[in-house]
């Protein structure tokens, strides 16, 4: 318990904090005015326009002025759409939230399979292979594999829709997922696919591994109970922070393939300068981090009792 209230102390600082940052750095970037307003306004127009905008206030005031409506609940509303910010990013994170989660699941359930052969045949051929193409996998540009994707499934084979999305759980709807999904999980699949392969050569030196494989225990029960159990820790640790960059940073692969989600509406609103959409998006961001990253670490104590006594006696 000690532990939970510490890591949510931290958490609400952490908030705070980022806030503070992501509140000052977005105006000091442009001026929105200069893109809102009409040719044919007068200067009384204007200054009129400004002041519904609190914008004539400075920074600190309206930094106040934010934290205050945001402990309600009001994150602001767009200068361009005219309506409450977290309604729009709330209306656009459905999509994002099921790309990235299918991105999520490839990364499991292709990376830890393929990190653990690799692991425990390094010399073999196909881990050889598996290797190389986990070097690919961090070298190719995301925006480039995605039209290279769309050129091949979708425009010479015709397999796949190149951009849209599809109703949720349908056929259509995983046809329209599959080419962002696979694009987006290339680079965290890399990822964990050597992550799974180190700790699976370092547990298989370890002496429990050698005493169960002693003691006569199958081979497949030596890999799935004693080092598939051992791998996770590191593999969970940072599997939760990549799962937030994931939901966060989908911008790309959301605009490669005109996907609905919080990433395209981010551009859009950087473009127009949308003050409150962009930092309302970026509050959302670093606090999806920060429970991501708590649930990552009470996790990580439940798979590691060394962790919370190391915490009791701190």
């Amino acid at each position: 318990m000690v532990f939970i209230i510490r890591r949510v102390l931290q958490s609400l600082v952490v908030v705070l904090v980022m806030s503070l940052v992501v509140f000052v750095g977005v105006h000091l970037v442009g001026d929105p005015v200069h893109i809102l307003i009409s040719d044919d306004m007068t200067q009384e127009e204007i200054d009129r326009f400004i002041q519904r905008l609190g914008l004539d206030r400075p920074v600190h005031e309206q930094y106040f002025h934010f934290l205050g409506n945001a402990a309600r609940g009001d994150l602001g509303t767009s200068f361009v759409h005219g309506e409450p910010a977290l309604k729009l990013i709330l209306d656009r994170m459905p999509a994002t939230l099921e790309l990235a989660f299918a991105a999520f699941i490839l990364a499991i359930v292709f990376g830890i399979p393929l990190g653990m052969y690799a692991g425990l045949k390094p010399e073999a051929p196909a881990s050889k292979a598996i290797m190389a193409g986990s070097i690919l996998g961090f070298s190719l540009p995301t925006f480039w594999v995605g039209l290279m994707l769309i050129m091949v499934f979708a425009v010479m084979l015709g397999w796949l829709p190149s951009t849209g999305r599809g109703d949720f759980m349908t056929w259509e709807g995983l046809r329209h997922l599959a080419l962002p999904a696979f694009n987006l999980a290339l680079f965290k699949m890399a990822l964990v696919t050597r992550l799974a392969r180190a700790g699976t050569r370092e547990a298989a030196l370890q002496d429990y591994v050698k005493f169960a494989r002693a003691k006569g225990l199958s081979p497949s029960r030596v890999v799935l109970v004693h080092v598939l159990k051992n791998i996770l820790v590191p593999v969970v640790t940072v599997l939760g922070l990549e799962l937030g960059g994931l939901i966060a940073f989908s911008v790309v692969t959301e605009t490669v393939f005109a996907w609905p989600g919080m990433g395209k509406l981010l551009i859009d609103s950087i473009q127009r300068l949308d003050r409150p959409v962009v930092v309302a998006y970026l509050i959302i961001t670093v606090l999806m981090f920060v429970v991501i990253n708590l649930v990552v670490d009470i996790l990580y104590s439940l798979l590691d009792p060394r962790v919370r006594l190391r915490e009791a006696k701190a």
